[in-house]
């Protein structure tokens, strides 16, 4: 997948080691060994910008205050290659060249296939069982689909690890009428979307990580709260290397609050100032910048097939599936496009391109899906399909229509009206973007130049000019070639009568510059029958009647 651009970070600070864990031997946890907290010493004023423990630090202000509410995924691998298996699930992963279950479904764990396990075992346990090869590229997909999708409850999303995602939504609370609801929305959301989460909130981001994976669902906004809230996790949680746990736990130091109780230039020493830095991030005592995720401008989204597919009715579900993202995406940002394009790989040749187009932009995917439909039906897939990408053209600002109330007809009934531009992307998808072309005005004087056919799919609209259409008339049929008309002492003749003259007249010289230039007086006619029609002669008085159109 394309890599996506990100913003560059809020805050940028240097992240060196505290000077305090380098300077005295004195442990995290000020109140047990000192009896004053350290978690409120502040910088002296030493050149080097070094700490000591002799000033307390004062508690952040209330414009640095901020709230973050993670997502952690814990069933990600699993849920990106499972999302529309009806039977019994488990991924598998090679570990040192045998694969081994890496998760498993609920109902696989009822059969007792378990992590870890080597797939033949899983197997011998459950042979309904469907194993499924790790994608990162699902899981990437998958984890930047939810950060477009939780764009729409914060401005601030970010993707902290391979399966956890970060919003600051300290500004958001009034949006969502308070903590609780929009927890709930979130919750809500990725529940309806097909993924388990495990949601914390804390007044830092890693803070709000490692309660996530401590399985807390914990809600904390008080900063000064920390402490207590973090001290009993285990160590586990705080995804640190193995050996680095194993080794904190031969010293017996299992929890997070074990690890405060250490004195700082022995933990230091032996562990390196890395982790020591990350438990000051977490407690609030070092700034923890991040990186925004931002979507990129156009949709893009791959549909990888286990195996060759050229069952119609499955490709066109997974089609629909694609459209379903893509309006997601688009709705979060209020937009819509004119234009989307799907390739259907082959494992051998070129892929199958099928393009769609509407005249105003649109991001409906049912609607998109009805145009699929009528296109899908003409498609010629020369080999199985292994996979399905969607990309869409650039996106534009979508004008919101408003609804008609309907005082006829029986209460509830559904009316479903087609406008004359629906009607022609119809025609479109059934014969073809050139078959159905539509008419704009050209800021030019000539008749024979004054308009021209393009394709109804274009962007015609700025060139359609709508302020001569309110003081000149002109024809809604016009001749290929001007006709010449007979006269009667100087008056023209249409079909064996005289013509009367009802406007004009109206002169047009101009083209001069271009060895084409005319030079006319034209005037609107009327018959017996009472059709008007649009007659000119030259400026010569003496020069003949020709007829170029017909009014409607």
């Amino acid at each position: 997948m394309k890599p996506r651009a990100c913003k560059p970070p809020v805050l940028t600070r240097d992240a060196a080691p505290t000077p305090l864990a380098v300077q005295q031997d004195l442990p995290f946890d000020a109140g047990a060994a000192t009896g004053r907290d350290l978690s409120r010493a502040e910088t002296s004023g030493r050149p080097d910008g070094r700490r000591t423990a002799s000033r307390p630090v004062a508690a952040p202000t209330a414009a640095t205050e901020r709230l973050w509410f993670c997502v952690w995924l814990p069933y990600l691998p699993l849920e990106a290659v499972s999302g529309t298996m009806a039977a019994p699930t488990a991924v598998v992963e090679e570990q040192h060249g045998i694969h081994r279950v890496l998760l498993a479904d609920a109902e696989a764990r009822a059969a007792g296939v378990m992590p870890g396990q080597a797939a033949n075992a899983a197997l011998a346990l459950l042979p309904a069982l469907e194993l499924e090869e790790r994608s990162l590229l699902r899981e990437q997909q998958a984890l930047e689909g939810l950060a477009t999708w939780l764009e729409r409850f914060s401005s601030f999303v970010s993707i902290a690890d391979h399966n956890v995602l970060l919003l600051e939504i300290a500004g958001s609370l009034r949006l969502f009428d308070g903590l609780q609801a929009l927890r709930q929305k979130i919750s809500r959301g990725l529940r309806e979307l097909g993924f388990m989460a495990m949601p914390a909130i804390a007044p830092t981001p890693l803070a709000a990580t490692w309660l996530a994976r401590a399985g807390r669902r914990a809600c904390i906004r008080d900063e000064t709260n920390l402490v207590p809230a973090l001290r009993k996790l285990s160590i586990a949680c705080l995804n640190w290397p193995v050996a680095l746990c194993e080794a904190l736990t031969g010293m017996g130091v299992r929890t997070v609050g074990d690890c405060l109780r250490l004195p700082r230039e022995g933990f230091t020493r032996r562990f390196g100032a890395e982790y020591l830095l990350a438990l000051d991030r977490a407690l609030g005592h070092l700034p923890d910048p991040r990186n925004s995720w931002r979507a990129p401008e156009r949709f893009c989204a791959d549909y990888e097939m286990t195996e060759e597919q050229i069952d119609r009715e499955m490709l066109l579900n997974i089609c629909n599936e694609l459209l379903q993202s893509h309006e997601q995406f688009l709705l979060a940002r209020q937009l819509g496009t004119q234009r989307l394009r799907f390739s259907f790989f082959h494992l051998k040749g070129p892929a199958t391109e099928l393009r769609l187009g509407c005249a105003q932009a649109e991001r409906s995917a049912s609607r998109w899906f009805e145009l699929l439909g009528i296109r899908f039906e003409q498609l010629v897939l020369p080999e199985p399909v292994i996979a399905v990408r969607l990309r869409s053209g650039m996106a534009q600002a979508l004008q919101a229509e408003s609804g008609t109330l309907s005082f006829h007809g029986k209460p509830g009934a559904q009316q479903r009206r087609f406008s004359i531009t629906q009607l022609a992307e119809r025609l479109i998808a059934r014969i073809g973007d050139q078959s159905v072309q539509a008419m704009s005005m050209v800021a030019e004087h000539r008749p024979q130049y004054a308009w021209r056919s393009q394709s109804l799919l274009s962007d015609w609209s700025s060139n359609t000019l709508d302020a001569p259409a309110q003081y000149l008339q002109r024809p809604l049929w016009v001749l290929p070639e001007p006709a010449l008309l007979p006269a009667d002492s100087g008056c023209p003749i249409h079909q064996g009568c005289r013509l009367r003259f009802i406007d004009g007249p109206e002169r047009l010289e101009t083209g001069w510059w271009d060895e084409d230039g005319i030079s006319r007086d034209y005037y609107t006619a009327a018959g017996q029958d009472g059709r008007r029609l649009w007659v000119f002669r030259n400026r010569s008085r003496t020069s003949p009647w020709y007829l170029h159109g017909y009014f409607g």
